[in-house]
């Protein structure tokens, strides 16, 4: 049990597959040995952590990297204008924004690019925490229920949907 829970996590960990790749996993390949709802639970507190981690992250590795002067004199008042012209709407919208584009379960979405823009554009890290959690769950509930409906023959198995969760 022990090591199926590390290759949920590890597979949650992997960058573009989150929680994405893990659940199907666990679910086509390891449905003898751990439960659906044991496996979206340790897939999504998996990253729901990975998410606060990577916001958390941000802020030292971007005070490293401005050390930089290229990066620091280049880069950085690019960052800073464009964060300061969306800025309003980033408050006014923000929350909801950057919950919905981390549940959206497509390559270029999840908690990586969530946290990384969510940085960079000055959310608040309660809001992120708050955003962080709702589109996780939302991605994990999308995820779980089309490998489920793939499971029990909702979903043809040479459907789309099947071929793109790896159904063999």
């Amino acid at each position: 049990m022990f090591k199926v829970i590390l290759y949920l996590t590890l597979i949650t960990l992997i960058p573009a597959l989150e929680l994405r790749a893990s659940i199907p996993w666990g679910i086509f390949t390891m449905q003898d040995q751990i439960s659906w709802p044991v496996v979206f639970v340790i897939c999504l507190v998996a990253n729901i952590i990975l998410g606060w981690f990577v916001f958390w992250v941000m802020g030292p590795v971007f005070t490293i990297v401005r050390k930089w002067t290229w990066f620091d004199q280049k880069i950085w008042p690019i960052l800073e204008k464009t964060q300061h012209k969306i800025h309003p709407y980033v408050e006014k919208y923000g929350e909801l924004g950057v919950a919905f584009f981390i549940g959206i379960p497509l390559p270029g979405s999840g908690v990586y690019t969530g946290a990384f823009g969510s940085y960079l554009l000055g959310l608040d890290k309660r809001k992120f925490a708050i955003a962080n959690v709702i589109g996780v769950c939302i991605a994990g509930v999308a995820v779980t229920a089309l490998c489920l409906m793939i499971n029990y023959g909702i979903v043809g198995d040479d459907s789309l949907i099947a071929k793109l969760f790896l159904k063999r």
